[in-house]
C-alpha cells in the first residue's frame, strides 16, 4: 500500500537539504529540534507558502531562490543567481591582524547575492525569466537585512582564521562547533545557518551570555568581570535603537553585545553598538547604562518590514550595583569630560615640546570593560575597577597593565601633563610622577610612604583608624564630591575634588572651607597649632602658627603643595631653601623679601623652622618658629 506524497515544497526542502550536504556546503550545523520542515517556517521561505512580506505569487518551491539543480552558476551548492561583481567597503581597524580584507567571497558572496540589496529576489537563472513576487522584490532600503555595498560596520568576513593569529583574545585553532567552510575562512555561514532559525536570526547556536562570541573571542578574565556576570536590569536601556532583539532584561544575558554588534555598528572599529566619538566621548555613559538619563528611544518594526521607526525614550533607569551616574558626573564643573567646540591645552612629555596630537579623554583609558569588577583593594594597588588597563609606572616606563592606581593616572598627568600651574609655585612641577618622586624632600604618600612620621593632626576625627605610615590613592583626594562613585569623573570642586578646598587668600577659616584637608587632618590639632607653633611673644600681626596664619585668611595651599615638590625636575629651582613639609609657597600670596629671588623657609628641626619673606605686606627676615 502507498503512502500518501508528503507536501511537495517541503519534500523539495528536505531533498535541497540533503543536496548541500552532499555538495560540501560546509558544515552545516543543525540543532538537535531541527527538522525538515523548519526553514518553511523562516524567513528565507520566499516561496507563496512564506509568512514574511517579502513571497512569491506563485511559486511554491522553497529552495530554488537560492539553489537548481540544473543551468547553476559556478558557485557550489549548484547557486540559482547571477553573482554581480559589486564592490563593496569592507571592514577595517588598525587592531585587525588579518587586514587589509579583500573583497567578499566565497558563501558570504551569495548571502551578499540578497543582502547587499542589488539583485532583486526573483531574479534567478532557473526558471528563466526568473520569478514574480509579491509587493516589494527586494529587501526594504534601511532595514537591518540589507547590508548595502557598505560592509565597513560589519563583522570581517572572507579571510583565512589562521591570518589573525597569533592573538591572545581568540582560540589558537578555528572552533569545531562553528562552520568555517573547506578554507577555514570566517564567513557569513561560520556564524549564520541559512537554513535553521532556531535561535533566532539564523545564528549557528545560541548566543545568550555571549556563548556564540566567546567561541572565537577569548578573553582571560572576562568571565569572571562586571559585564559579564551583573545581573543588572537593562530594561529601557537594550536592545538599543534600531534593533528590537532579543529582548533578555539581564546585563549578563546580553554579554559582549552591551558593547558591541556583529552588524551596522554605529562606530565600525572595535564594532560598538553606540557612538563613541566627539560631541559625545563618554561612550557607556550615552549607551544609556552608567547614567541616570532616560534610555534611548526604542525602535519598533513596522507591518511592512521596512526600516525601524523611533519609538518614545525608554524608561528612566536609575543607576544600580555597578551602575553609577557617571553622565551626571561628568557634567560637573571640573571633571574627565571633553566639551564640544574646545581647544584643549597641547600635552607635553617631560616638559618638552608639544606631543603630536591631542588626546581625548574617554572610559576605557581608566577601565578596561572587558575585566572590570568589583573586587576593592588598598592604596596603592588599584583596584578591580582599573584591572587589564595600561599604563606607566613611577619611572616612567609603559606598562601594559597596571599594578597600582597612580599607574593609571600617571598616563596622561605625568609626562604628558600640560604645562599649566592651578597653583603657582615656587618649585613648579606639573608632572605628578616627579611631584611624588620618593627621593623629594616631601610628598603626600602616593607611591610611597612619607618621609614624615611624626604628624600630630593624624587621625582625625573623620578617619580615626588612619596612621601617618598609610599610603593614599590619587582618588583620596580627587573623585566626586557627592559619592556616587569612587573615581575621578567630576566634582563640583576643582580639580575634581572629593570635598571643598578655597585656594583663595583672605578664605576665612572654617571646616566647610578646607573639608578636604580637614577629613585626613585633623582640625582641632590643627587650630591648636601642634606642629606649629605660635612664637612666645607676637612678633608679627597674625602671631604667627597655623591658627593664626589660617585667621589671618591664608588658604592651606598659601603654604603647602599638596602633591610634592622635586627640586630637580624640569622647572625645579634649587637654592629656594627648604621644602619639607610640603612647604611650597604659592607665589601670588607669599613674596619673596626685598633682595631675595624666591620666598624662603628653612627647617631648623622637629617642629620648627624660619621663613624669610613678605606675606600679607609683612615682612619675615629669618623669622622663626616656635
Amino acid at each position: 500500500m502507498r503512502t500518501a506524497c508528503p507536501d511537495p515544497g517541503r519534500r523539495r526542502a528536505r531533498l535541497a537539504i540533503a543536496a548541500l550536504l552532499l555538495l560540501g556546503f560546509g558544515r552545516v550545523t543543525l540543532a538537535p529540534a531541527q527538522s525538515s520542515s523548519d526553514m518553511a517556517d523562516t524567513k528565507h521561505n520566499l516561496s507563496a507558502s512564506g509568512t514574511g512580506t517579502i513571497r512569491a505569487l506563485t511559486e511554491t518551491r522553497i529552495c530554488i531562490f537560492c539553489h537548481t539543480p540544473h543551468s547553476a552558476a559556478p558557485q557550489s551548492p549548484l547557486w540559482n543567481k547571477e553573482i554581480e561583481p559589486q564592490v563593496y567597503a569592507v571592514y577595517a581597524s588598525p587592531t585587525l591582524k588579518a587586514g587589509p580584507l579583500p573583497q567578499p567571497s566565497g558563501p558570504t558572496k551569495l548571502c551578499l547575492s540578497c543582502h547587499d540589496g542589488t539583485i532583486a529576489m526573483g531574479a534567478v537563472l532557473n526558471p528563466a525569466g526568473g520569478i514574480g513576487m509579491a509587493g516589494s522584490d527586494t529587501l526594504p532600503p534601511g532595514s537591518l537585512s540589507d547590508f548595502g555595498l557598505d560592509l565597513s560596520g560589519h563583522h570581517p568576513v572572507s579571510f583565512p582564521y589562521q591570518s589573525a593569529l597569533p592573538n591572545a583574545e581568540l582560540v589558537s585553532s578555528p572552533p569545531a562547533d562553528l562552520d568555517f567552510g573547506a578554507g577555514d575562512e570566517v564567513h557569513c555561514i561560520t556564524c549564520h545557518d541559512p537554513h535553521n532559525d532556531s535561535y533566532g536570526r539564523f545564528l549557528l547556536k545560541d548566543n545568550r551570555y555571549s556563548a556564540l562570541c566567546t567561541t572565537c573571542h577569548q578573553l582571560t578574565g572576562w568571565s569572571g568581570s562586571a559585564h559579564a556576570t551583573s545581573t543588572a536590569s537593562v530594561s529601557g536601556i537594550l536592545p538599543r535603537p534600531p534593533k528590537t532583539w532579543p529582548t533578555w532584561t539581564q546585563l549578563n544575558e546580553w554579554g559582549c553585545e552591551v558593547c558591541h554588534t556583529s552588524h551596522f555598528a554605529a562606530t565600525a572599529e572595535e564594532l560598538l553598538n553606540f557612538t563613541a566619538a566627539p560631541p559625545d566621548p563618554f561612550s557607556c555613559t550615552s549607551a544609556g547604562c552608567h547614567s541616570s538619563d532616560p534610555g534611548p528611544a526604542h525602535a519598533s518594526v513596522g507591518s511592512g518590514g521596512g526600516a525601524p521607526a523611533a519609538a518614545s525614550a525608554g524608561p528612566l533607569v536609575p543607576p544600580g550595583p555597578g551602575r553609577a551616574d557617571i553622565a551626571g558626573q561628568s557634567r560637573k564643573i571640573s571633571a574627565h569630560h571633553e566639551e564640544p567646540g574646545t581647544v584643549r591645552t597641547a600635552l607635553r612629555r617631560s616638559g618638552g615640546a608639544a606631543r603630536s596630537g591631542i588626546r581625548s579623554v574617554g572610559c576605557a583609558d581608566c577601565h578596561n570593560p572587558h575585566l572590570v569588577n568589583d573586587v576593592k583593594a588598598e592604596a596603592p594597588y588599584a583596584s578591580g575597577m582599573l584591572r587589564g588597563v595600561d599604563g606607566v609606572d613611577r619611572n616612567g616606563g609603559e606598562l601594559r597593565r597596571v599594578t597600582y592606581e597612580y599607574e593609571v593616572c600617571f598616563k596622561c598627568h605625568a609626562d604628558y601633563t600640560p604645562d599649566l600651574d592651578y597653583v603657582p609655585r615656587v618649585v613648579s612641577v606639573t608632572n605628578t610622577r616627579l611631584a611624588f618622586d620618593p627621593t623629594n624632600p616631601s610628598y603626600h604618600p602616593v607611591v610611597a610612604i612619607g618621609k614624615n612620621l611624626n604628624i600630630p593632626s593624624i587621625p582625625s576625627s573623620f578617619r580615626p583608624g588612619m596612621s601617618p605610615s598609610d599610603m593614599i590613592y590619587c582618588t583620596s583626594c580627587h573623585a566626586d564630591d557627592e559619592g556616587g562613585s569612587r573615581g575621578p569623573h567630576g566634582s563640583s570642586f576643582a580639580p575634581i575634588l572629593k570635598e571643598r578646598n578655597e585656594i583663595a587668600d583672605g578664605t576665612p577659616e572654617s571646616y566647610e572651607n578646607y573639608a578636604l584637608c580637614y577629613r585626613c587632618h585633623d582640625r582641632t590639632s590643627i587650630l591648636n597649632d601642634a606642629s606649629f607653633a605660635r612664637k612666645a611673644i607676637k612678633t608679627t600681626v597674625s602671631g604667627g602658627g597655623h591658627s593664626g596664619h589660617l585667621a589671618a585668611g591664608a588658604p592651606c595651599s598659601a603654604c603647602h603643595d599638596p602633591h610634592g615638590i622635586n627640586e630637580v625636575a624640569p622647572g625645579g629651582v634649587m637654592g629656594t631653601g627648604s621644602h619639607t613639609h610640603l612647604i611650597n609657597f604659592d607665589t601670588r600670596i607669599v613674596l619673596p623679601k626685598t633682595g631675595n629671588a624666591y620666598p624662603i623657609f628653612n627647617d631648623t628641626g622637629v617642629f620648627s623652622g624660619s621663613c624669610t619673606l613678605t606675606c600679607h605686606g609683612v615682612a619675615h627676615d629669618n623669622t622663626s618658629y616656635p
